[in-house]
C-alpha cells in the first residue's frame, strides 16, 4: 500500500497552518507595498542553463532538476536490446547534462535577474518588486528547513545608491515588528571587505569562493569545524582571520571598524567596502523602524557566489540559522545580457518565521483560535432544507461567515459537530422557527440559547 506521507522535506498544510500562513503573508505584502514595492510572479521551473552557475558549488547540487520528458528522453536514453530486439531505456552512463533540461526554483533572485534582462524595455528605469513563491532545494531537512518552502523576496534594481540597502533594512525590521519580534538582529557585511580580509590573512584569490563557504558555516560548526574545512579543502590562513573575528567580536562598532581598517591595509574595494557599511549605518539611523537591531558583523558570509556588496542576515537567539537574508548582487543581471545593472535584495523565509512564532505563541488570538465559520445552520429535515439554504445567503449577505449541516440528522449530532470544528454559534432552524420567522441562537461557548426574530442573528453574534 503506496504511503499516504507527503515527500520527505515537504509537509501538507491543514487549515489552521494556512490561516496563520496567510496572516504573516499578509503583513509582510502590506508592508513591502508601504514602501513602494510591486508584485511579480515567476514560473515554478527555469530552464537549467538559466540556473547553472548562479549559486556556487553547493549551490548547484541542490538543485532539484527535471528528467527531459516523452521524445526528447528517449532520444538520449534509447538503445536496442540485442536479446529481444526491441528498444529499451538505459539511464547509466549518461551524463546528466544529457539528462535534464529544467530544473525547479532554487530561489526567487535569479528569476528575477532572468526577468529584467529579457523586459527592461517595460520596466521603469528603477524596479522595485516583492515575490512571495515557493523555492525548492534538494536539502537534508533539519528544524525549520524544508526542500520545498516559501521565499518572500523584495529587491531594487537600477540603482547602485545605498539608500537602497537602508530601506531594505528598514522594511524587513518593520516585518517582523508588526509580527511580534523584538529581540531579532540584522547583521551586516560587505562581500570587498571580506575579500580583504581574507587576502590580508593569507588566502589566495582562488581560494576565495571556498572559505566564504567555510566562513558562511561559522554559527554552526564553530571555529574549529571552519578550521576542519579549511584544512580539508587545502586553505591556508584560517588561524589569522579567525584571530581577527575574535579581535572586533564584542567591541564597539566604531573601534571594530579602525581595527579592520589597520587589518586590510591599502586593500581599495576593501576599504570602500568599510565605507559602504558606514554610509549604510548613518542612513539608517534616520529611519525609526531600525535602533539597536542593527549591527556590523564581519563574520558574516552568505554562502551564495553572486553577491557582490553588501551581505545581510536577521538572526533570533532561539533559532540556529537566520530568519532570512540578502545583499547586492550587481553582476548578476549581466550575466542575461549586455547590460550591467545594480540590484539588491532581501528574502525572508517564511517558514522559519512561522517556526518560532508557533513555538512562542506569537499568533493573535483570533488568528490561533479563529474557526472556519461564525456560525452554523441546522438542518431539521429533508422538508426543510430550502430554508436552511435560504437562511444561510442572507446571513452571508450580511458579512457573516456561515456553514450549513449538509443533511438532516439528529440535533445531538449537529451540535457536536459544531463544537468539534469550533463555531461559536448556531442557528437551529426547525419547522416552529420557520414558521414564526425565527431562530433558535445557541452560543457554543457559554451554552445560553434564545430565540429570536432571523432578521437579528448578525447584531447578536457581532456583539
Amino acid at each position: 500500500m503506496a504511503t499516504t506521507n507527503p515527500a520527505r522535506g515537504t509537509r501538507d498544510f491543514l487549515p489552521a497552518d494556512v490561516r496563520k500562513r496567510n496572516y504573516v503573508i499578509g503583513i509582510i505584502k502590506d508592508v513591502y507595498e508601504s514602501y513602494g514595492f510591486e508584485p511579480l510572479e515567476t514560473p515554478a521551473f527555469e530552464n537549467l542553463e538559466t540556473l547553472t552557475g548562479k549559486y556556487g558549488e553547493e549551490g548547484g547540487q541542490l538543485m532539484f532538476k527535471i528528467l527531459k520528458r516523452g521524445e526528447k528522453l528517449a532520444e538520449v536514453t534509447k538503445l536496442r536490446s540485442p536479446e529481444v530486439g526491441e528498444e529499451t531505456l538505459e539511464l547509466r552512463n549518461i551524463e546528466t547534462s544529457q539528462l535534464s533540461d529544467l530544473a525547479l526554483r532554487y530561489d526567487l533572485t535569479v528569476p528575477l535577474a532572468r526577468v529584467v534582462a529579457n523586459n527592461r524595455n517595460e520596466l521603469p528605469k528603477f524596479f522595485k518588486r516583492y515575490q512571495i513563491q515557493p523555492v525548492w532545494r534538494a536539502d537534508r531537512p533539519a528544524k525549520g528547513r524544508y526542500r520545498e518552502f516559501y521565499q518572500c523576496d523584495v529587491d531594487a534594481v537600477g540603482s547602485d545608491s545605498l539608500v537602497v540597502e537602508a530601506e531594505l533594512i528598514s522594511a524587513v525590521a518593520t516585518i517582523l515588528k508588526r509580527l511580534g519580534f523584538d529581540d531579532f538582529i540584522i547583521r551586516l557585511n560587505h562581500r570587498e571587505l571580506l575579500r580583504g580580509m581574507l587576502a590580508a590573512s593569507g588566502i589566495a584569490p582562488e581560494q576565495e569562493g571556498d572559505a566564504l563557504v567555510a566562513l558562511d558555516k561559522l554559527d554552526k560548526i564553530g571555529p574549529d569545524g571552519v578550521t576542519k574545512e579549511f584544512d580539508d579543502r587545502g586553505i591556508t590562513g584560517a588561524a589569522n582571520l579567525l584571530e581577527l573575528l575574535q579581535s572586533v567580536a564584542s567591541v564597539e562598532t566604531a573601534s571594530a571598524m579602525t581595527t579592520l581598517s589597520d587589518f586590510v591595509g591599502d586593500h581599495a574595494s576593501a576599504q570602500n567596502g568599510l565605507n559602504d557599511l558606514g554610509r549604510i549605518l548613518k542612513y539608517s539611523s534616520q529611519l525609526s523602524a531600525i535602533s539597536h537591531q542593527l549591527v556590523v558583523d564581519v563574520s558574516l558570509a552568505r554562502g551564495l557566489s553572486y553577491y557582490t556588496g553588501t551581505i545581510m542576515e536577521i538572526n533570533v537567539p532561539d533559532l540556529a540559522g537566520s530568519l532570512g537574508g540578502g545583499g547586492r548582487y550587481d553582476g548578476l543581471i549581466g550575466m542575461f545580457g549586455k547590460e550591467q545593472i545594480p540590484a539588491c535584495g532581501f528574502s525572508l523565509g517564511l517558514e522559519r518565521i512561522l517556526v518560532v512564532m508557533e513555538e512562542r505563541g506569537m499568533f493573535p488570538p483570533e488568528i490561533a483560535d479563529s474557526t472556519p465559520a461564525d456560525v452554523m445552520i441546522t438542518i431539521w429535515s429533508e422538508e426543510t432544507v430550502n430554508e436552511s439554504l435560504r437562511l444561510a445567503d442572507e446571513l452571508r449577505s450580511q458579512g457573516l461567515r456561515v456553514t450549513v449541516y449538509p443533511e438532516p440528522d439528529k440535533l445531538g449530532k449537529q451540535m457536536k459537530y459544531a463544537d468539534s470544528i469550533g463555531v461559536p454559534f448556531v442557528c437551529v432552524l426547525g419547522e416552529t422557527e420557520i414558521c414564526e420567522n425565527n431562530v433558535t441562537l445557541k452560543n457554543m461557548r457559554t451554552g445560553e440559547q434564545q430565540t429570536c426574530n432571523r432578521n437579528k442573528v448578525r447584531e447578536i453574534i457581532a456583539v
